[in-house]
C-alpha cells in the first residue's frame, strides 16, 4: 500500500476513503469505503469498461440500475454491470456506509480524486456546504475520467 497517496475525499455529500487504488491491485480493482450523508448519493451515471459493486455496511440506500429501483440495507449487495445507467441515494435518517468495488477501478480513481475535495485522513465529519455543486465542472471532470453523468434537460 502506498502511504503517501491521499486517500480521503468528499464528493456530493459522500466521504470516500480509498482502501486500495487500482494501481495498488495490479489494475484489477479499486476498493472505496463511502460514508453518505442522509439524502446524498450519486447522480445517474454510466461508465464503459468498469463494473461496480456496492456492499451496504450501515443504513439504507435507494438504488436505480438500468431503470430498476431497489432498496438496499446492511448486508445487501448491489451489482452494476459495465455501462449500466445507475444512481444511488442514502435514504436513512443517519449516514449510511458501504464498500464500493470498481473493476478495474482506474475510471473511479481518477473521477473521485479529481472531482472530490481532499479531507484530512480519517475524517468522518461532513464539510459544511459551500453552495450548489458546479454541475458543468463536475460533468467535464467526469467526461475526462470516462464517466457519463446523465444531466436532465432543463424544463
Amino acid at each position: 500500500m502506498t502511504a503517501t497517496r491521499h486517500r480521503t475525499w468528499h464528493l456530493l455529500g459522500n466521504i470516500l476513503k480509498f482502501h486500495a487504488f487500482s494501481a495498488e491491485t495490479g489494475g484489477r480493482y479499486a476498493l472505496v469505503e463511502a460514508l453518505s450523508a442522509p439524502g446524498a448519493g450519486a447522480p445517474p451515471n454510466r461508465h464503459a469498461g468498469e463494473d461496480e459493486a456496492f456492499y451496504i455496511l450501515e443504513g439504507e440506500y435507494a438504488f436505480m440500475v438500468d431503470g430498476d429501483m431497489r432498496r438496499a440495507r446492511a448486508g445487501d449487495y448491489v451489482r452494476v454491470p459495465d455501462g449500466a445507467l445507475h444512481a444511488f441515494t442514502c435514504v436513512s435518517e443517519t449516514p449510511g456506509r458501504m464498500l464500493i468495488i470498481n473493476a478495474p477501478g482506474t475510471v473511479h480513481d481518477r473521477f473521485f480524486t479529481e472531482a472530490g475535495e481532499p479531507l484530512p485522513e480519517g475524517a468522518t465529519d461532513f464539510p459544511a456546504p459551500k453552495g450548489a455543486p458546479d454541475i458543468p465542472a463536475l460533468v467535464a471532470i467526469a467526461d475526462r475520467a470516462g464517466v457519463r453523468i446523465e444531466v436532465p434537460a432543463p424544463a
